[in-house]
């Protein structure tokens, strides 16, 4: 009888990676943050329009928004977005989604848009605990953002 040890072992949290966005997409993106004000808006609304599944044009175009109750909306559906690619990608409720993946981070952007979004417009109890989740996702996370990449 051999012993066959394909029991995979883990030892802490498992980590969720996302799968990369299309290249075409990421350079779309890129290419709207070359814009200033209104035309970067604009022009990242068309990225999310054409891909609504994009986490990190939510995410942008949160950032990118005209007023704080704009940038909650936007942030919500990218943070709702991300927990469903989140489940896709293996993810049970709990473990690292962490910032060194750059195909994590429109993610966790979109889920600290929403942090942000939230304190702005009194939402505290929300900002909170957007504020632990992205602590628990990364324990790299501080108050001051996302850690070095």
């Amino acid at each position: 009888m051999t012993n066959d040890s394909s029991v995979p072992l883990t030892s802490g949290l498992p980590e969720t990676v996302l799968p990369p966005a299309p290249p075409d997409a990421v350079a779309a993106i890129e290419q709207a943050l070359t814009l200033e004000g209104d035309a970067r808006r604009a022009a990242l609304a068309r990225v999310v329009a054409d891909r609504p599944t994009l986490l990190d044009g939510w995410a942008r175009l949160a950032g990118a928004a005209r007023d704080p109750i704009e940038a909650y909306a936007y942030a919500r559906v990218g943070y709702h977005r991300g927990l469903d690619a989140l489940r896709a990608a293996g993810w049970r409720g709990s473990g690292y989604v962490r910032w060194r993946h750059e195909t994590n981070r429109g993610f966790l952007r979109a889920l600290d848009q929403l942090r942000s979004a939230a304190a702005a417009i009194g939402e505290e109890p929300e900002a909170e605990r957007c504020a632990t989740f992205l602590r628990q996702l990364d324990p790299a996370w501080t108050a001051d953002g996302p850690p070095a990449p």
